[in-house]
């Protein structure tokens, strides 16, 4: 029995892989109808529609604002066909086919298992209602804007009313035409006037201007004007909102009856509307004014992609937003899934007739293991099923279970990776259309014959990318390619882009498996051979057990990928890598266990040193397949040969595998190539083919990682001349053993540190605070204290002292006994220091040459950043003699006894002598002001400086009894200034101020013999370089200059008081006389109080003599302050005019002085001659009515 025999209906009959909005004929509404499957999920969507639909249709409760419904559901769900057979259902027309006759609900009699469905079904269909399909984007004029929604409502309700669809303002003449009547009127004179029918002409109505004049004259009766008015300006007066629509669809449906319904079935709105939010809106707008103005009996339903990503790109958050609002206005929401497309695809296509079953059952018996086999996938990110039973083997034969979940994922991915060249609503091949082709293939096959994953390609093939399509196209004309090398890239390519599927051989055998019995082994070396063949000709891709299909533009980068060249060594070092930073985690120290000490290594592979390289440092090196060396070093005795001599290495073979040099070298070459693509100008289509071998080439590291450590498992490990016995399969802690082997050989004087302390740190800080007597009860020389290592260090130091070398504790402790043949740990080596400064066989100092003290040589033995700052040298110590001379010395200059231990000596004499030193500084401060001492001063300093600088002890005992004689005179010296800055420098300051004070008036005193003697001989004190013994004398000087100076200044004061006060007194009375207020008194009186207080403070005879002299000029000041005064208020009193006569007399100051035309009067006559011009000018002044003021 043939398989195209199996089926109820015939495979080969036609069946639109889509249902179309505008295809209505008569076979196609029959066929849509008649092969409708209402699926489980379907039920339950009729189910809420229904009862939706009778609430309103029949309550009209809340009708008005439940009038949308939005149909959602990815791509191959059935929304086209769901809204489609519901118009069919709501208008329930007669439908003939081959001379049977049908109404649409006739064909639902046994699609509804549930009576009461159905019976709800024909109570909606009862309701009279027309429907208006129609696809969106087929209606839709692109270039008219926001309007375009809006405009292609109101063309479809025109063409449903039989108006004009092109033209909405002839359509809207129409509408006035036929509401009043005169449509058929119109018609008739149009076509009597034009000779041909309006509706065969109307779409080119501006050729019979003349002719519609006519009509419409003949039909409305109106004037010839005012029709022709009309023809030439109704398209720009035309005025089209969305409540004006929706009042002329409520009169259309008034005119149908007030029971009448009207449905408009949308297809894709959707994609339509997705990108522009103002298209979204007028979708919300319209749906809200139909329910509103037509009071719910106008309903709107329409259908989306469910993933509106996948058809118009990533939507904006914002517009995302506004489209889920959109969504919201619609009360019911259906959203179809994809879920039962099996089941559609049985029912519609693959259904059995009823002599199928019994030979499909034998078919099926016995295989049912085999089949599981045969189907199965490995390493799949999803289930895909295989037959449950007998029953579904005879539903899906003779396709596999799995393949209707596949190829709806197939048809997904293309469209979301962009393979596909038409966009989703027009003309694509549906999944039922790609089962009918793949059927239409086996038809004439007898059964036991599957369908292989290839044969749904011819079904895709159709819409492909040029690109791709090409690339396939290209491979088949190939001479070196065979004709099943071609399905097995149809395969690749169908399933390049399911995430869910690996491309895997094992799942290529599945995938190609073409009946019940096929030999799954032979068929996996030929698709081996296949895979060999295609990617040798560069047509797919493979990473690690994974093929892709690759594309025209994705066959260059790889071909681009493959001649990327590859620096020298670039495997080597990207080898070592992947060893030494990914799999034993960038370690570079190996901590002995043993002695707790971290020993660095150098890190090597196939000669590249990865990191950088320390001299003197262990070595781990590696030797792969892909070094020159090694096929020398295959052999054992190589290794060991070179282990034996390099006695600081450990040598690890890696076993030879011929993936490690492909997968890294093909990882090195992508890494290359997509570093030099980092380019933000790049295609969208590059950029994600870059992407995706971005992603392989992550999968391919860890493939690396993986395939690295099973080497490591097999490697041989090598170190100090002998092949290692490795006991752990971890990386790390093998290399771990090794390292801890390598060590005792390459370290022998590590034995040297005999006993490790267990807090070593405790210990020298213990040592360092010790007491002389703690100190040598600490057993300094038992085996404890690790003579032999003292040794090997107290040697060290003496060779360094010979050569004059400088040591530095960092490098003494870091490097040269923490290096090879050493190896001890840091701490030791520092409690070894710390041991030998106590014996005082060696000094720590700073870079300085400052010594440092035990109390303070912790931080500089244990930290390094201290180390690096800090020397060590042998210590010479001081004899018994040197010590009792400076004791002796000491006490000679301080009084007191000094201690025996030479540190202690030395740190003694240098505070006594600090002491010194700062009390003279402070001295050499005042000195530099004026005080005396400052030679003595200088030269006890400069006696200082080079003890103090002196930072070696025996040094400094040495210097100090060299300078014996200058340190006695010194201190003969500093005793007489600390007594004079201690107890005479006060009255030295009193002397020194009583000079200042006095020799203000020094014309004065030098007049009287004993003051000015007492004041010359003060002087002469504060002169002497060395004051000390005449202080004595200053206070007895003082009380005798003082007192007659005194005196002098107390008699200027007086008659300079006298005068002042007298001035004080006129401007005063002058003031009473004129009425003058308290203001001006004190400003007339201050220049005069100013000088009082001047007098009655200065100290200076001068000073006050001279503030005397003022008081005249200060008098004259005030008294023009009054005149000024007394003329500015009688200028005020008087209004501007003449002055009034002045309460006080003008004043005339008479200068006696300038009356004598000589300096002396010598004769009578002069005095008779000076009296008469004195007697003028007063006689003058009385007549004139002026006060004199003789001066």
């Amino acid at each position: 029995m043939l398989i195209q025999d199996l089926f109820d209906r015939s495979i080969d009959r036609n069946i639109n892989g889509v249902v179309k909005a505008d295809q209505l004929d008569s076979v196609s509404v029959w066929q849509e109808l008649e092969e409708f499957v209402v699926t489980q999920e379907l039920r339950g969507h009729f189910s809420a529609l229904i009862a939706v639909l009778l609430e309103a249709m029949e309550s009209g409760v809340g009708a008005a604002d439940k009038n949308g419904i939005w149909v959602s559901g990815f791509f191959g769900c059935g929304k086209s066909h769901l809204i489609k057979v519901l118009s069919y259902l709501l208008e329930n027309a007669e439908h003939s086919v081959n001379g049977q006759t049908r109404r649409a609900v006739d064909f639902f009699t046994d699609k509804f298992a549930d009576p009461m469905l159905f019976a709800d079904l024909k109570r909606v269909m009862a309701i009279p209602t027309d429907t208006i399909l129609f696809n969106i984007d087929s209606k839709a004029d692109h270039g008219k804007g926001r309007d375009t929604l809006l405009q292609v409502f109101l063309r479809v309700l025109n063409e449903k009313q039989g108006y004009s669809g092109d033209h909405p303002h002839i359509a809207h003449l129409e509408r006035h035409l036929d509401e009043k009547g005169k449509l058929a009127t119109f018609h008739q004179a149009f076509e009597q006037a034009a000779g041909s029918s309006w509706l065969e002409e109307r779409d080119a109505w501006e050729f019979y201007r003349d002719q519609v004049v006519s009509a419409l004259t003949e039909a409305l009766g109106q004037s010839t004007e005012s029709v022709e008015k009309w023809v030439d300006q109704g398209g720009d007066n035309f005025s089209l909102t969305v409540e004006n629509f929706a009042r002329w669809a409520k009169r259309y449906l008034d005119r149908q009856g007030s029971n009448h319904r009207l449905m408009f079935l949308v297809d894709e709105v959707g994609q339509f509307i997705g990108n522009d939010t103002h298209l979204m809106l007028n979708l919300q707008t319209i749906t809200e004014q139909l329910g509103t103005i037509c009071q719910g009996r106008v309903w709107v339903v329409v259908t989306s992609q469910e993933d509106l990503d996948s058809v118009l790109g990533d939507l904006k958050s914002t517009k995302s937003h506004d489209f889920s609002k959109i969504q919201g206005r619609f009360k019911t929401r259906l959203s179809l899934s994809s879920n039962n497309v099996d089941e559609v695809i049985q029912k519609r296509l693959l259904l059995k007739n009823s002599t199928a079953r019994s030979p499909l059952s034998e078919a099926y018996e016995g295989k049912q293991d085999i089949l599981r086999n045969q189907l199965s996938f490995v390493n799949a990110g999803t289930t895909f099923k295989t037959y449950a039973d007998v029953n579904e083997f005879i539903d899906c034969y003779p396709f596999a279970a799995y393949q209707f979940i596949l190829v709806q994922k197939v048809f997904v991915s293309i469209r979301k990776a962009g393979a596909t060249g038409l966009h989703l609503s027009e003309g694509e091949r549906s999944t039922l259309d790609a089962f009918q082709s793949a059927a239409k293939q086996l038809g004439r096959e007898p059964i036991g014959k599957l369908v292989p994953f290839y044969s749904f390609y011819p079904a895709v093939e159709s819409f492909l990318d040029t690109t791709v399509k090409r690339t396939i196209d290209q491979a088949a004309e190939n001479y070196v390619l065979q004709p099943f090398d071609i399905k097995i890239l149809q395969v690749l390519f169908l399933i390049r882009y399911v995430e869910e599927l690996p491309g895997t051989v094992d799942n290529l055998v599945t995938l190609c498996v073409d009946e019940i019995d096929a030999d799954r082994l032979s068929l996996r070396k030929t698709i081996e051979r296949c895979l060999a063949r295609l990617e040798g000709q560069t047509l797919i891709a493979r990473n690690g057990d994974l093929y892709f299909f690759l594309t025209n533009e994705e066959r260059d980068i790889g071909r681009e990928i493959k001649n990327t060249p590859i620096a020298s060594g670039a495997e080597e070092r990207e080898l070592g890598n992947l060893l030494f930073l990914d799999i034993l985690g960038d370690e570079n120290k190996h901590k002995y266990k043993k002695t707790g000490k971290d020993f660095s290594f150098n890190r090597i592979c196939d000669d590249q040193v990865i990191g950088s390289r320390t001299e003197g440092s262990l070595e781990v090196i590696f030797a792969s397949p892909l070094g020159e060396s090694y096929e020398t070093l295959s052999g054992n005795e190589a290794c060991l040969m070179q282990t034996s001599h390099e006695r600081h290495q450990v040598l690890i073979r890696l076993p030879d595998d011929v993936s490690l040099g492909r997968e890294l070298r093909t990882y090195i070459q992508t890494e290359s190539y997509l570093r030099s693509k980092q380019s933000g100008t790049l295609p969208d289509t590059t950029k994600r083919i870059l992407g995706d071998r971005h992603g392989e080439n992550r999968g391919r590291r860890a493939r690396l990682l993986a395939i690295i450590k099973t080497m490591l498992e097999s490697a041989c490990y090598f170190a100090s001349g002998y092949q290692l016995d490795i006991r752990s399969s971890d990386p790390k802690s093998a290399l771990g053993e090794a390292l801890e082997y390598v060590i005792v050989n390459a370290y022998p004087k590590m034995g040297h540190i005999q006993h490790q302390h267990p807090n070593p740190k405790q210990e020298i800080q213990t040592l360092l605070r010790a007491n002389d007597v703690e100190q040598t009860s600490l057993g300094l020389n038992t085996p404890e204290a690790n003579p032999e290592a003292l040794n090997d260090l107290r040697e060290y130091l003496q060779l360094a002292a010979l050569k004059n070398q400088q040591v530095v504790v960092y490098d003494l402790i870091n490097k040269r006994f923490g290096d090879r043949p050493y190896g001890w740990p840091e701490l030791e080596v520092a409690l070894l220091l710390a041991r030998l400064m106590v014996l005082k066989e060696v000094e720590l100092l700073e870079i300085s040459k400052v010594p440092i003290p035990l109390e303070q040589a912790y931080d500089y033995l244990t930290l390094p950043g201290k180390q690096r700052k800090a020397l060590l040298q042998r210590r010479e110590i001081a004899d018994v003699q040197l010590i009792k001379q400076a004791q002796t010395l000491g006490k000679e200059l301080w009084g007191q006894i000094f201690p025996e231990e030479e540190d202690k000596l030395f740190q003694t004499l240098q505070a006594q002598l600090r002491d010194w030193d700062d009390a003279l500084n402070e001295f050499a401060t005042l000195a530099h002001a004026g005080y005396p001492g400052a030679e003595e001063i200088d030269r006890c300093r400069q006696t200082l400086r080079p003890l103090m600088g002196e930072n070696n002890s025996l040094r400094f005992l040495k210097r100090f009894l060299t300078s014996k004689n200058d340190l006695l005179d010194l201190e003969e010296d500093y005793q007489e200034l600390s007594n004079f800055y201690t107890h005479q420098r006060h009255s030295w300051e009193q002397l020194r101020a009583t000079v200042q004070e006095l020799s203000q008036n020094r014309l004065q005193l030098e007049s009287h013999t004993e003051a000015g003697k007492a004041l010359d001989r003060m002087e002469k004190i504060l002169q002497e370089k060395r004051p000390y013994g005449f202080l004595a004398q200053a206070s007895a000087l003082k009380e005798k200059a003082s007192t007659y100076n005194n005196q002098l200044v107390s008699d200027a004061r007086q008659q300079a008081m006298v005068t002042l006060q007298s001035y004080l007194g006129q401007i005063d009375t002058e003031i009473g006389n004129c009425g003058g207020d308290a203001a001006l008194l004190s400003q007339a009186i201050a220049p005069l109080e100013r000088l009082i207080k001047e007098v009655e403070h200065s100290g200076s005879i001068a000073h006050i003599r001279h503030a005397q002299e003022e008081g005249e000029s200060a008098f004259e000041q005030g008294m023009r302050l009054i005149e000024q005064a007394i003329l500015a208020s009688q200028i005020e009193i008087s209004g501007g005019g003449s002055p009034p006569q002045p309460k006080l007399k003008p004043r005339r100051v008479l200068e006696v002085k300038r009356l004598c035309q000589d300096s002396f009067l010598e004769t009578q006559a002069d005095i008779d001659d000076f009296l008469s011009r004195l007697r003028q000018e007063l006689e003058k002044a009385i007549a004139t009515g002026e006060r004199i003021q003789i001066k």
